[in-house]
């Protein structure tokens, strides 16, 4: 690349860099190769909605709007009330994120502010293992472990075999990583003249990190925290195995409840025959978690943009 002086510099500022250089050869082959990858993560991002979109308009093209969207089912012909789903996945979602945001955003101050490039050299990439572990054997830790161990044993808790108490305590551990780990990428991202603008004015390391850093962080946490969420809703080996199969109106969390994600892997074992009615229920109860998943990603997006700060 070739620095050209241009007309007009100021004076003793030296010559301005050009930056249009004549492309390389390979560029128009990367450039080619980025924006199939872009083109093809939209097609695939249509086909999925249109692969979910035209079953679940058959089912409502059978079924009222009024008998999807009831508290509990017409009859056991009709069993496709979807309200308890929602309460059964807000119930895990909310025990989740009580789990995961406090544990994961202390993690992510500590290995920001506090670790030596030491501890935060092998504690970070050991948080982050948690993400790897495949969701079936956390839902057996869940069922084996968690239930019977943990919540009869040593709390004492009267809750049922299967119940939401279990599941979303696991659930919130499996999300861990995620909000410890964009959190402190958040955090790490804040220059570091604001630190050392507030230590200069006399702030301990707490205050500072409170009242400094973490605010000049919030657009990047408040998304690793939707992000967390977004998984905890879509997750489903989990409360498959923990959470129960009974649509339950209660909001107690130690009985057990169905979730969306659950009863869609319940519904598409095989046993339904394509086309049938309780076949399109599954695509229709999954067209409902996409729109909630996207409204979601749609208020994390709003709260980027409004808490975004440019350094």
């Amino acid at each position: 690349m070739t620095a050209i002086s241009e007309p007009g510099s100021p004076s003793g500022a030296g010559p301005a860099p050009v930056l249009t250089a004549r492309p390389r050869p390979g560029e128009a082959v990367i450039k080619f190769l980025l924006v199939s990858a872009a083109v093809l993560s939209v097609l695939v991002t249509v086909g999925i909605i249109g692969a979910v979109l035209q079953p679940a308009l058959d089912f409502f093209a059978e079924i009222p709007f009024g008998d999807f969207f009831r508290t509990s089912d017409v009859s056991d012909d009709r069993p496709y009330a979807v309200i308890p789903l929602i309460v059964g996945t807000a119930i895990t979602t909310v025990i989740a994120l009580c789990i995961a945001v406090p544990i994961g955003l202390g993690a992510a101050m500590y290995l920001s502010e506090y670790a030596s490039k030491r501890a935060r050299k092998w504690l970070k990439p050991t948080v982050e293992l948690l993400a790897g572990v495949p969701s079936v054997v956390y839902g057996a830790f869940a069922v084996f472990f968690v239930i019977p161990v943990v919540l009869k044993q040593w709390l004492g808790l009267e809750v049922s075999a299967f119940n939401s108490l279990g599941a979303g305590l696991v659930l919130g551990v499996m999300i861990i990583p995620t909000v410890a780990s964009l959190s402190e990428d958040a955090l790490s991202a804040v220059p570091l003249a604001m630190r050392q603008g507030s230590l200069a004015m006399g702030a301990n390391r707490m205050q500072t990190t409170l009242r400094v850093v973490f605010p000049a962080a919030l657009s990047g946490i408040a998304a690793a925290i939707v992000l967390g969420m977004s998984r905890a809703v879509g997750e489903t080996m989990i409360v498959l195995m923990a959470g129960g199969s009974i649509k339950n109106m209660s909001l107690d969390p130690t009985e057990a409840h169905e979730t969306m994600t659950g009863k869609i892997a319940r519904t598409a074992l095989g046993e339904s025959p394509v086309g049938s009615t309780e076949y399109n229920f599954l695509f229709a109860v999954a067209l409902l978690l996409f729109v909630l998943t996207f409204i979601m990603n749609m208020f994390s997006i709003a709260i980027v943009r409004r808490f975004r700060q440019a350094y």
